[in-house]
């Protein structure tokens, strides 16, 4: 499904939480490759749209617009990537809000180092949903 190096886009709002996420992927996945970074959701969809990533690590609340229009929009692109919502909100509405957006999975960030890499994982293997919330 993917090459032999996956490729991972991070998008987030906030320096601290792309360090995090790139921190863990260093440790656990040492042959992964973070291709990019985006901080809003205009150059998380530029960045996809230009690299085609294997997963897009994506936040839910950033400035200007949300992680579910920018899932939505990277999804009608048909890029063939993995969309993972990374969030601090858990709701029961939310996980029905991110299957509608295209996106294939969701992880708290109160769980990240517990579920980040797993759900990374399942969707490489070719998992079609990936929901580790609970």
């Amino acid at each position: 499904m993917h090459q032999s190096t996956p490729t991972i886009l991070i998008v987030d709002d906030h320096e601290i939480v792309r360090a995090g996420i790139r921190t863990l992927i260093a440790r656990s996945r040492p042959r992964w490759q973070i291709c990019a970074e985006a901080e809003t959701g205009e150059q998380a969809i530029e960045k996809a749209r230009s690299l085609r990533p294997d997963i897009i690590v994506l936040d839910i609340t950033m400035p200007a617009m949300s992680g579910l229009e920018v899932a939505s929009r990277i999804s009608a692109l048909n890029l063939g990537s993995r969309i993972l919502i990374f969030t601090m909100h858990e709701s029961d509405r939310l996980v029905a809000e991110v299957r509608a957006a295209g996106a294939h999975g969701l992880v708290l960030k109160s769980q990240a180092n517990r579920d980040l890499i797993r759900a990374i994982d399942k969707l490489l293997s070719g998992d079609q949903l990936c929901w580790l919330s609970t």
